[in-house]
């Protein structure tokens, strides 16, 4: 089984997890959508980063979306960044381009 990095994680992955993987994680998961180069993706950086400074064991998974990337596709991912909570690896909740804090520690808190 794969290990994620939990808290949080500053570099977006090109390498995806399959939809398998994500599927096989047990517990909760932050799973982020974006790309480095995103303006919108840059400036939800801090408050993502701050938030999850509470959930030092939640594994948070950034993924370089784009044309041609499938698991974006899979989970309908329109706008950047898209985080997605997964729980045993299913989604519960998304927040799309979060803007504050609070926004990020609603959608977190699901993960209790």
């Amino acid at each position: 089984m794969h290990t994620y990095q939990t808290g949080y994680n500053p570099e977006y992955t090109e390498e995806a997890p399959t939809l398998d993987q994500l599927n096989n994680i047990v517990g909760d998961a932050i799973l982020e959508f974006g790309a480095p180069w995103c303006g919108h993706c840059q400036t939800a950086e801090y408050v993502v980063k701050d938030s999850l400074t509470e959930y030092a064991n939640l594994p948070h998974i950034k993924v370089y979306d784009g044309k041609g990337k499938r698991l974006g596709r899979i989970f309908k991912v329109k706008l950047w960044p898209t985080l997605i909570l997964l729980k045993n690896g299913k989604e519960i909740a998304r927040l799309i381009r979060p803007v504050n804090t609070d926004e990020v520690m609603e959608l977190l808190s699901q993960s209790k």
